[in-house]
């Protein structure tokens, strides 16, 4: 099953007791509902780490945590999501975001071509930020809300072809048990 797969990466709770990095957050990291992996939660933390892997910021991964916090959704995948923005697919990733919020809000790309110097992004901030924060917005909520509905229709499927198989199990040793002749008394 995946979730046993999952469960062995997963630290403990005692192991994070260990690390002393995390003592400031008291008891907010053991939380059970956070380490928990069910449909919910890993549907929710899918969502969240989509979501945040889209916004133009930096540190992405802490906004993912506060979020998994709060709605208390699995924060290692939530977390781990985040990553599929990295140094090679951010580039393509934000690039499409910015051409999609470009479109969406009606704005020509006026950009011609880009220096990466303080003085340019503050001169073209207003030209580049906000199609970029709107592309951005869109494509996490719509890459979030699509994994929420993978991730929930994929784990149903797997519990009801799981249910089928133990059924059919039941129903051949059932068979097997009335197939033999009885013994006598």
């Amino acid at each position: 099953m995946p979730r046993n797969r999952f469960k062995r990466y997963l630290p403990t709770p005692e192991k994070l007791r260990e690390i002393s990095v995390l003592r400031p957050l008291g008891n907010l990291l053991y939380n059970e509902d956070l380490w928990h992996l069910n449909r919910r939660s890993a549907a929710g933390a899918a969502f969240i780490g989509l979501f945040c892997a889209f916004l133009p910021i930096p540190f992405q991964m802490v906004p993912a945590a506060v979020l998994a916090l709060l709605f208390r959704c699995n924060l290692p995948i939530s977390v781990a999501l985040v990553w599929i923005t990295n140094p090679v697919t951010m580039p393509p990733m934000f690039y499409f975001a910015y051409r999609l919020g470009a479109w969406l809000l009606g704005h020509q790309t006026s950009v011609t071509s880009v220096h990466l110097t303080w003085e340019w992004l503050g001169s073209n901030l207003v030209n580049v930020g906000y199609p970029l924060l709107f592309g951005s917005l869109v494509c996490g909520w719509v890459l979030g809300v699509t994994a929420f509905v993978v991730v929930r229709v994929t784990w149903r499927l797997h519990v009801v072809s799981r249910w089928r198989q133990r059924r059919a199990l039941r129903k051949a040793r059932a068979a097997v048990r009335l197939s033999k002749p009885s013994e006598p008394v």
